[in-house]
């Protein structure tokens, strides 16, 4: 699919549910990145499919548009980034390391997140499709006081600068006081996250190689298919059902995600090939 063309636009909306915005100001983007977040899934299921991912975004859009598949933060960052750029919203990609459980912060280029430039004056603006639970809405990325979202309360803060250090500049997002992710704000081009993505979907370390996961923003919470476990959540409470066979692990990414796969993904650790994408 050609990023520029009208058609792709049109059917990028219309794959998210939202009409073409009459400029492109805040307002639209955070339309957008919550529609984004409610249709398209996160998940990691061409690790598990065989399938290549190619971190172009031609490639990008046939899948999430053409193909109305998810993916992973490079995919849905990439592709949302094309469709906010054709719009006429000022893009930068950046790149960031997530924090760990234990605290410690991954590889580079772990994540995509963008830095969003609107007509209005306001911002700029993070805006992020493909970190999984994360803020619904964007946040003010110069901002570094509290900034409320459905999902919590978010702080963006500067780290510590120290004469020399390699990082210095970096930004941290916290959600409730807890680190997110640390944000490098300096400008990226898609291909610079290819080794990134080769590590998340080939090395045995990667959780994307070890396990299956597609998940979706609800408009009452969250629902994610994890393995054969249909997991939703409501009002915080959250319910559980086993899916005991393959017809109905099928049907699950048909109705909760809109994902007509011919057979099922299974977990599989590919042996390094090379960053090709």
């Amino acid at each position: 699919m050609d990023p520029q063309s009208p058609q792709t636009v049109d059917a990028y909306l219309d794959r998210i549910g939202a009409v073409r915005p009459a400029r492109p100001d805040a307002a639209a983007l955070r339309d957008l990145q919550v529609r984004h977040l409610t249709t398209v899934p996160f998940e990691n299921l061409s690790i598990h499919l065989g399938e290549d991912i190619v971190l172009e975004e031609k490639a990008l859009l046939d899948k999430v548009v053409g193909a109305r598949r998810g993916g992973f933060c490079y995919e849905l960052g990439g592709a949302f980034a094309a469709l906010l750029r054709a719009l006429g919203f000022g893009v930068t990609l950046l790149q960031a390391r997530a924090y760990g459980d234990n605290g410690q912060l991954g590889i580079p280029y772990d994540h995509l997140a963008l830095r969003v430039e609107t007509d209005d004056g306001s911002g700029p603006w993070l805006a992020d499709v493909g970190f999984g639970d994360h803020a619904h809405f964007p946040l003010v990325l110069d901002d570094r006081t509290d900034q409320d979202d459905p999902r919590g309360t978010y702080r963006i803060r500067e780290t510590p600068d120290a004469a020399g250090c390699a990082g210095a500049g970096d930004l941290d997002v916290l959600r409730d006081g807890v680190p997110q992710y640390r944000l490098d704000p300096r400008p990226r081009a898609l291909a610079d996250f290819r080794a990134g993505a080769w590590y998340h979907r080939t090395s045995p370390d990667s959780h994307f190689t070890r396990s299956l996961v597609c998940s979706r923003l609800t408009g009452v919470g969250r629902v994610t298919l994890s393995g054969r476990t249909l997991i939703t959540t409501v009002g915080g409470e959250r319910h559980e059902v086993p899916l005991a066979t393959d017809a109905e692990v099928l049907a699950a990414y048909r109705e909760n995600f809109g994902l007509r796969l011919d057979r099922l993904p299974t977990v599989r650790r590919e042996s390094a090939q090379g960053p090709n994408g």
